[in-house]
């Protein structure tokens, strides 16, 4: 079994799905902890983490022998990249597929100049979080938009170092 990794526009009806079935696993790793929130909090957290489509630079979907397999996006928080909404489903996962999908993230970030990425993810995600780590992404103190509504947040940032055109400058 190969993947491949295309980038697709964001409402490409592979990626609608794939997002739907991330939303339906983090539904089941966080649903226990937000039932008994107030209406309020629960309205607030879903407009924190949602994605405004004119904030998105780039998205990416992963097919494991032409099914969709994978998802991630990388969009513009204010001044800030982040990698938002990385997803593999479950019959693909172990492949390198999360991986390689991050792994594009970071380098578009990096071609756009960012100089960091940052990801918010939680305890319930042991899987992302040792990608991430394994990748060099280090924890840093829970971001806005996610503050209020999600204090207990795990977010992360990595480091990007500056490309060869920084580097000649920075030698001139």
């Amino acid at each position: 079994m190969t993947y491949q990794i295309l980038g697709v526009d964001l409402d490409d009806p592979r990626a609608t799905s794939l997002r739907a079935h991330l939303d339906d696993d983090l539904d089941r790793r966080y649903g226990p902890l937000n039932r008994d929130e107030p209406a309020e909090v629960a309205a607030a957290r879903i407009e924190a983490l949602r994605v405004a489509p004119d904030d998105v630079v780039s998205t990416w979907i992963a097919l494991l022998d032409d099914e969709p397999a994978g998802h991630v996006m990388l969009r513009r928080l204010g001044a800030e990249w982040e990698l938002k909404r990385l997803f593999v489903t479950s019959g693909a996962r172990g492949r390198g597929i999360g991986r390689a999908l991050t792994h594009r993230v970071i380098d578009r970030a990096r071609e756009d100049g960012a100089r960091r990425l940052i990801l918010q993810t939680g305890a319930p995600q042991p899987e992302s979080i040792a990608l991430y780590s394994s990748l060099g992404f280090t924890p840093i103190p829970v971001y806005e938009p996610y503050r209020a509504t999600m204090p207990n947040s795990l977010c992360f940032e990595l480091r990007l170092d500056p490309g060869p055109l920084d580097r000649l400058i920075a030698q001139s």
